[in-house]
Parts: structure tokens; C-alpha cells; sequence
């Protein structure tokens, strides 16, 4: 799809959701109180997450607020933002913008992941944890909000991905689902991966222990990465072993899936 400026994208979504629901009649009601009511993307974003991650422990109103704070952070704000560019960009599937933001339970985790982040930084861990259940139980995605992720970040799909505590994950980084950035056993401290920027993992692949995988490398769908990884390398196996260089300087932005 033709993408266009971050600057112009919450034009560019009540574009979209107009024309949808011209199109289709029976979503008109849904599209304006989901975005056309709404007067930025922050707002729209926002009644969107806690719509999902209500439950009888929270309400919805109550959640937004949380998240309306949050938002005003201008970090967490572009890295809204560099995601939603990063699913246009990426994935052949996307129609546009409104179908990333309303239905990509992928962009949504991740979203909900940087406002529990947030207030994890903040010192406010019981209700970041309280998050991080609700995030897993609504998406299928289990992201500990100490983990450090960067922006313009994809996940395709999604379900059963895993990041532990003290992953960290560069700019630039996609995924496919069931992908676990995980640790190796019982151990304290700093135990989970370090991913570079530019990097793609394929579904499935499994990556444990404080290993680092370097800038631009590309994990193949199935894999077992148990040792650091070179940047600009492709691994693949169980366990991962070196096959070649990505055919990709970026290969988080291709989405190759091929690994020769």
C-alpha cells in the first residue's frame, strides 16, 4: 500500500474510515465512535486498548485515563506511530492504517505493552503486572513491561509470542508468532536476549538466555538460538547454526521469509 508521512497519518485513518463506512453501512456506527468521534489518534487509540483490557477488576473509563497519561509521554506518542508505519510498510495484507489500528491484535499488544512499560518505569510495578495479565489474556502476546522495546516494531500475527523481563529489542525489529525471547532456566538477574535493530524472526523460533543477536540478522522460522548471533548473519536449525548472510541489508523491513 502507498504509505504516507507520520505527521499525515490520523488524516490519512479518518480518511479510511469514512470510505469504509460509506462502503459498508453496517460498520458506520462501530467506525465513528472507534475514530471518527475521536480527535487525534492518541484519543482514538486510547477508548480503543481499554475498551479490550477492561474487565470487573477495571473499567474502561478508568483504564483510559491510564492510558490518556501515558500517551502524553512524546516518545511513547512517535513509537505509536513508527509501529503503525512499520505494519503499512511491512505486511502485504494491510489495506491501510485503520485496519492495522482497529483489528492487528500485533500493533495493539504492542501499544498496550508501552503504557504498561511506562508505568512500570514509573515505579508503579503492581499495576504494570496487572497490564501485562490483562495484555496476555486479551492477545495471546506475553510481554513483561520490564522489557526494553524500541519502535517501528511488527508483530505479524502475533499469538503466543513471549518476551521476558530483560529482553531488549532494537529499533526496526519484526516477528512472526509463537516467538519466544525468553531465558533458560531458573536464573536471576539479567537472563533474556538482546536483539539488535533491523532484525527478523521467523515463526516459531525460540531465543534464550543474555545472548545477543546483532544488528540486521535473520532467525529462521523453527529455530532454537541458544548463542549469539553476528550481525548481518542468518541462523537457522536446531540448534541455530550460521547459514549465510541475509540477501536483505534490512531484513525486518523485507520479510523474507527465504532463508537462501
Amino acid at each position: 500500500m502507498k504509505t504516507v508521512p507520520n505527521d499525515q497519518i490520523w488524516a490519512q485513518v479518518r480518511v479510511e474510515a469514512n470510505r469504509d463506512a460509506e462502503a459498508e453501512p453496517a460498520l458506520a456506527g462501530f467506525l465513528h465512535e472507534a475514530i471518527l468521534r475521536h480527535p487525534s489518534l492518541e484519543s482514538a487509540l486510547s477508548s480503543l486498548l481499554a475498551g479490550k483490557l477492561a474487565n470487573h477488576a477495571m473499567t474502561a473509563s478508568a483504564l483510559e485515563c491510564l492510558i490518556d497519561d501515558a500517551l502524553i509521554d512524546p516518545d511513547i506518542r512517535d513509537a505509536v506511530l513508527c509501529d503503525l508505519q512499520a505494519v503499512a510498510d511491512r505486511d502485504p495484507a494491510t489495506l491501510g492504517y485503520t485496519q492495522p489500528l482497529l483489528y492487528f491484535k500485533g500493533f495493539q499488544s504492542i501499544q498496550s505493552y508501552r503504557i504498561a512499560h511506562h508505568y512500570w518505569e514509573l515505579g508503579h510495578k503492581p499495576l504494570a503486572l496487572f497490564l501485562q495479565s490483562r495484555i496476555s489474556e486479551v492477545f495471546a502476546v506475553d510481554i513483561h513491561p520490564g522489557a526494553k522495546i524500541g519502535r517501528g516494531i511488527m508483530f505479524d500475527h502475533a499469538t503466543s509470542v513471549v518476551i521476558g523481563e530483560t529482553a531488549v529489542v532494537g529499533d526496526n525489529f519484526s516477528m512472526l508468532h509463537e516467538v519466544t525471547l525468553g531465558g533458560t532456566g531458573k536464573e536471576d538477574g539479567d537472563r533474556h536476549p538482546k536483539i539488535g535493530r533491523g532484525v527478523m524472526i521467523g515463526a516459531g523460533a525460540k531465543v534464550l538466555g543474555n545472548i545477543t543477536v546483532g544488528d540486521c540478522a535473520k532467525i529462521g522460522a523453527g529455530s532454537v538460538v541458544l548463542r549469539d548471533v553476528e550481525a548481518h548473519t542468518t541462523v537457522t536449525g536446531v540448534p541455530a547454526k550460521v547459514i549465510d548472510a541475509p540477501a536483505e541489508e534490512f531484513p525486518s523491513l523485507t520479510m523474507n521469509q527465504m532463508l537462501l
